[in-house]
């Protein structure tokens, strides 16, 4: 029996160290290929740093703990938020004392100022880990992301256009290989998206630099570096790992959510009988 188990461990470390060595795929180019449909399997969207399980995004003191809002109280289980480990490397986003008290502001009130709600366009990096499929399409002279979230895309330039022309919801970004890693800088943000669920924010004057590292055909390592004086009092990392949809799951449905918030939105204009 002792013998069995020593031979089981030996074929397990065997197979992870082909897994590691496993050769990456590449393109014409040489470098690798990250074509196809990916997605995270973790809570950041709620909130990039760690946090437990609660009631609901927004809270209001009750008698004893703090309850739901009242206006999503009826969602139940439905409208609580899951645990999660952080995403960020160093645990804590690093705010400036001003800027901590707006992200406490935005976390208090979740259901009015949250973009996610009203289906604006994400922002990044908060686009790469919505609970929504993303695709790459990567071939020698072009880079594209198309988001299933709100139907958000992603040009990414292989040369450097210089300073954006105008601020926009996704930003402006640019590309280039350092060795086998794919990194992107993007900037020309208009400071209207939140990173998550909870409240954490940027300015317009925010730029990230984001790496795509490929580790095998079915799983990458993204990496994100945010800079912004305006709310940070220096740059921080997050962290996290991307999966591969494979079989009939390879494939973006359409989630074009505007039409779906019409209502909320703009329904108190309508005019009245």
């Amino acid at each position: 029996m002792r013998y069995s188990h020593a031979i089981l461990f030996i074929l397990l470390v065997g197979a992870c160290i082909n897994g590691i060595s496993e050769e990456l795929p590449r393109g014409p180019n040489g470098n690798p290929d990250l074509n196809g449909v990916w997605q995270v399997l973790n809570t950041a969207n709620y909130d990039l740093e760690a946090h437990p399980a609660r009631a609901a995004m927004q809270l209001v003191e009750g008698p004893v703990v703090p309850i739901p809002h009242p206006d999503i109280l009826a969602l139940g289980a439905v409208g609580s938020v899951p645990a999660g480990l952080s995403a960020v490397v160093d645990g804590e986003i690093p705010y400036s004392k001003k800027a901590l008290k707006i992200r406490e502001e935005n976390k208090n009130n979740w259901l009015d100022r949250d973009p996610e709600i009203k289906c604006y366009l994400p922002g990044v990096p908060r686009a790469t880990y919505m609970p929504y499929p993303f695709q790459i399409f990567q071939s020698e002279s072009a880079f594209f992301i198309a988001y299933e979230y709100a139907g958000a895309t992603r040009n990414i330039y292989l040369e450097d256009p210089g300073e954006p022309p105008v601020d926009s919801w996704m930003g402006q970004s640019w590309g280039y290989w350092e060795e086998d890693v794919f990194v992107v800088e993007t900037k020309g943000f208009n400071g209207q998206t939140w990173l998550d669920r909870s409240g954490n924010f940027h300015s317009d004057q925010l730029k990230v630099t984001e790496k795509y590292i490929l580790l095998n055909n079915h799983t990458m390592q993204y990496e994100a570096v945010l800079e912004d004086t305006e709310v940070f009092t220096r740059p921080w990392k997050i962290q996290m790992m991307l999966y591969k949809r494979i079989g009939k799951d390879a494939e973006l449905q359409q989630f074009k959510c505007v039409e779906f918030v019409e209502e909320l939105v703009y329904g108190k204009w309508r005019a009245k009988d």
